[in-house]
């Protein structure tokens, strides 16, 4: 079978994927997660043609000063006073240490930062300098230094449990030149910036080049743990890749960035994190409503810290360009194993990691023969194990595109992101999403998949594996997704075996009566394994989140709530049901 390729019609040496493939896969993934389909899958990958970007709108929800919840796309809203209100209630609060209080325990100062540069020593630069918008070629970066304009910088949060990873010591959070060094208005000891080069699809088609427009890496930390881990400003100027952008970024959504990847890696799941946020003093205009009413609001900066932010855009920009730029596409993924997946080129083939696919000629794949299929398989593996945590906690990313999807597995470039409040499996926080709903929640496991087969068809242009080894990732995918989201949805419910018809039937019902999505499963904790409860008491525990329903949406649920008694106690008693909470 032949994998359809991201490219232009123009390289017409790269062959297509089999649609049914594709299709049948994807169809699975679609059947496996229960959610009521209110949209058709994605189409199997198609040849493309070069399309301007797209801009995202951002939905962004914030405490306001007065301790409500204050929406940020309020037309009412005064976007001033409120942001700075957050501002003020953030500063001079720090995120905690995963490991207790960290503030008491010595760490590196900023001018004994291990600094490392693998990235630009390793892979082909930019011979320029310059900040000029430009296509650039044969090249992985440029080294450019953060420009944007500051006056006087504050900075307004932190995150112990970052500079905990990092080795730093927290008192450096307090040096009078910690914000000018975090803003990018003076030079880290060590540091040497560089803006990455990368492509993607955007909304399903070839963008072209893209690249780090308003991130600039200042380069690798090695901790005490030799753990390599990556410091990037974003919102600290211009770069070649700004394209019409003005390379800054606001502290409304800087905020959201700072918190929601704090918060992503408290609850586990895998996530860039975030050092600092820094405002900037000056003032960034935007139309954030995309209605032709610009306003200035405070400019800001968050420092955000990876162990790479590598994406699929990464490698497909180099193999786009034809045959000339294969070699870096081959020099990048060795890169990434080397310094990232280490245990892959330890592998033996003592290991037998041999396969039988599961298309019509049941050929086997061997991992440990080709150290690039054994990755991409990783690759896959990692992102479906992301975007089942995702649908297991109501994330909805916004923009999938592949240059916003991590070779780590991580979530990545926190924009038009929302959480599910009232479930409906078609919610998408990206107005620029909206007509098609691309990227809506109950899509994420099928766009997963389709990115995918993008990076995978990557690979395979740059002969790196072939269609054999393509297709067994995107099954790996399919399968890895399959386990892992049953295996979150039967935890939340605390069933001891998945039960496709009960979780389908529930999601059925929270979709009729618009549940709120992370309410309603705390709640359910509170319902007692007691076949012997009267069905008139049945939904009491459940009250709160079932509002405003007619009889025969109470009866719907009564029964599914007898279904969901007599699964649970035909498995635990009841102190192993209190226990099991």
């Amino acid at each position: 079978m032949k994998l359809l390729s991201h490219f232009s019609p123009k390289n017409s040496s790269l062959s297509p994927l089999s649609a049914p493939f594709f299709s049948a896969l994807s169809f699975r993934l679609r059947r496996s997660t229960g959610f009521p389909v209110t949209s058709p899958p994605p189409p199997p990958p198609p040849y493309i043609s070069v399309s301007p970007s797209l801009s995202c709108h951002v939905s962004s929800r914030t405490g306001g000063g007065a301790g409500g919840v204050v929406s940020m796309d309020s037309p009412s809203l005064d976007l001033a006073v409120s942001v700075d209100s957050v501002a003020r209630d953030l500063k001079n609060q720090s995120l905690g240490s995963d490991a207790g209080d960290y503030s008491k325990r010595l760490g590196l100062k900023l001018e004994d930062i291990n600094w490392d540069h693998s990235f630009v020593r390793e892979l082909p630069g930019d011979p320029r300098t310059d900040t000029i918008p430009r296509e650039v070629l044969h090249a992985c970066y440029t080294k450019v230094l953060p420009s944007a304009e500051v006056e006087n910088p504050q900075l307004v949060a932190w995150s112990e449990s970052v500079a905990e990873l990092l080795g730093l010591d927290p008192q450096e959070f307090e040096r009078p030149d910690f914000s000018l060094l975090f803003s990018g208005a003076s030079t880290l000891v060590g540091a040497l910036p560089y803006a990455q080069c990368y492509g993607g699809h955007q909304f399903g088609m070839w963008a072209g080049q893209l690249g780090d427009g308003r991130a600039i890496t200042l380069g690798e930390i090695i901790n005490s743990k030799s753990e390599r881990w990556e410091l990037q400003l974003k919102g600290a100027g211009k770069t070649p890749y700004s394209r019409f952008a003005d390379g800054l970024a606001v502290l409304r959504s800087s905020i959201r960035e700072f918190l929601c990847s704090e918060a992503m890696h408290s609850l586990g799941i895998p996530t860039t994190r975030a050092l600092c946020l820094v405002t900037t003093g000056k003032y960034v205009t935007r139309d954030m409503f995309y209605d032709g009413n610009p306003k200035e609001e405070p400019g800001a900066i968050v420092c955000r810290v990876s162990q790479s932010f590598l994406r699929f855009g990464s490698y497909q920009i180099h193999a786009s360009r034809g045959k000339e730029d294969l070699g870096i596409v081959r020099a990048l993924a060795d890169y990434a194993i080397r310094n990232h997946f280490p245990h892959i080129d330890n592998m033996s083939r003592s290991e037998s990691l041999s396969f039988t696919t599961g298309d019509e000629d049941h050929s086997v794949v061997d991992l440990t023969s080709n150290k690039y299929a054994a990755w991409v398989v990783e690759v896959a593996e990692r992102t479906a194990t992301l975007i089942a945590n995702w649908q297991g906690v109501g994330f909805t990313h916004g923009v999938l595109n592949t240059d916003n999807m991590s070779i780590l597995g991580l979530t990545i470039d926190y924009g038009p992101f929302g959480f599910l409040d009232a479930f409906d499996p078609s919610y998408t926080p990206n107005t620029t999403d909206l007509p098609g709903r691309r990227y809506c929640f109950a899509n994420q496991p099928d766009i997963g998949l389709w990115n995918i087969a993008q990076f995978a068809s990557t690979l395979s242009a740059a002969q790196l594996i072939n269609d054999r080894e393509a297709n067994y990732a995107m099954e790996r995918y399919g399968t890895k997704f399959m386990d892992e989201y049953q295996a979150i949805m039967t935890k939340k419910l605390g069933l001891p075996k998945y039960n496709k018809q009960l979780i389908s039937k529930l999601l059925n019902n929270m979709a009729v009566d618009k549940v709120d999505y992370t309410n309603f499963f705390r709640l359910l904790s509170n319902i007692k394994a007691d076949p012997s409860i009267p069905e008139e008491e049945l939904l009491v525990p459940l009250k709160a989140v079932l509002l405003d329903i007619g009889k025969e949406r109470k009866e719907a649920w009564i029964s599914w709530a007898k279904s969901y008694i007599e699964e649970s106690s035909q498995t635990f008693t009841a102190g192993q049901w209190w226990h099991l909470r």
